[in-house]
């Protein structure tokens, strides 16, 4: 590993400290005392550093875990469950345990919370988006703090996120935040895998974009969808709004507070590039896609390079049933994803067109709805350069 595993100057981590808003995700191993029910001594502990977040004026949102874990508590089970049905009752009976935690402990506080239940459907929807983050804000505003997790009791397999790693980054997309905290049980991000090599040395700071990271990643534990693979994701997905990540173990004592002080705990990926516009930001957040696009290797080119719009002259292959204005992504010659966005032609008329210049659309469909097969507005670039 090069020198991206060493602790950089202390300008980033003072980016941290200036933070306004912040998105704090804490993993279910450390909220359910590792599946041993809710640990209400460390709830309360981090309840008291999110209040003391609170308290200096940084707006907190809370990405919480844990609901399916406590509910297999509550329903007796010691194996998380692999069938959807059981899930959704394991969280329906977790939740309401896991909400009345929070909301006790930051009553110590004076601090009111709001339970927010999302789907990727509504994230996906761009009017349900705006509602969505019309509400969040105007908690903040109200100086509540939001605590979200995922409507797992009516999410199906096509609609969810994955993992809470995945639906905080959306969240700090979703609000524009400065930084997503992610506390997990482990130190951070290593460049080998601790449990097995002790000589394992810990990230203190890279970019979020670094393809190493995907490399040393780890995948997930006995209670929790995500390992650290989700969190080097989530970071990537964070970058895209300007945000920094700090995935940090919870188990370090007052952490939070810590880390907005801008101390080098755990690891610090921060963004490489400017932040997107919202409308692309929300672009690169959906997670479903409902076609493929293969493009030949001019297309890819100027789509990289140029940021045109894509053209069905550029397309050489067409996969899946979509409608207009559906999200379809956009491959190279081997299956590389390099864009994905919302398409100017159903499925069908899709298949008749690709390879025709655009001037010769009208002629080959009896119509043209556009010159392009996806407009650049509506389009997000998501390979590599």
């Amino acid at each position: 590993m090069t020198d991206a595993t060493v602790t950089r100057p202390a300008a980033a981590r003072d980016a941290v400290s200036g933070a306004r808003r912040v998105v704090v995700k804490i993993g279910s191993s450390l909220l359910t005392d590792d599946g041993r029910g809710l640990d209400e001594r460390a709830i309360g502990e981090w309840v008291d550093q999110l209040a003391e977040l609170h308290a200096r004026g940084v707006e907190v949102v809370l990405v919480s875990s844990g609901a399916v874990a406590e509910g297999m508590v509550r329903l007796g089970w010691q194996v998380r469950p692999s069938a959807l049905h059981d899930l959704q009752a394991a969280a329906a009976v977790g939740q309401t345990g896991l909400v009345r935690s929070y909301e006790d402990h930051f009553a110590r506080h004076g601090v009111r919370t709001a339970q927010i239940l999302l789907t990727h459907d509504d994230l996906s929807n761009r009017k349900r988006y705006l509602n969505a983050r019309s509400a969040l804000r105007t908690l903040l505003g109200l100086g509540v703090v939001p605590i979200v997790n995922e409507n797992d009791t009516v999410v199906t397999d096509e609609i969810r996120f994955g993992d809470n790693d995945t639906l905080g980054a959306l969240v700090v997309n979703l609000l524009e935040a400065d930084a997503l905290v992610i506390l997990t049980d482990q130190e951070g991000l290593y460049d080998a895998d601790p449990r097995s090599n002790p000589e394992a040395a810990l990230i203190g700071e890279g970019k979020a974009d670094d393809p190493r990271w995907a490399v040393v990643a780890g995948d997930g534990g006995r209670l929790g969808r995500g390992g650290m693979a989700t969190k080097v994701r989530a970071a990537r997905l964070a970058a895209r709004s300007g945000a920094l990540t700090l995935i940090a173990s919870g188990h370090q004592p007052h952490v939070l507070s810590r880390l907005l002080d801008g101390e080098s705990v755990g690891t610090l990926l921060t963004p490489d590039h400017a932040p997107i516009t919202a409308r692309k930001r929300w672009l690169a957040g959906q997670l479903q896609v409902r076609g493929r696009l293969t493009l030949d290797d001019g297309a890819v080119r100027q789509l990289r390079r140029q940021g045109s719009s894509l053209l069905a002259v550029g397309v050489v292959a067409v996969e899946g049933e979509f409608r207009r204005g559906d999200m379809v992504l956009c491959v190279d010659s081997v299956g590389e994803p390099v864009a994905k966005g919302l398409v100017n032609y159903d499925a069908f008329d899709a298949r008749r067109i690709q390879g025709v210049a655009s001037r010769d659309i009208a002629a080959q469909l009896g119509y043209i709805e556009a010159p392009e097969l996806i407009h650049r507005d509506n389009m997000v670039i998501i390979g590599a350069d």
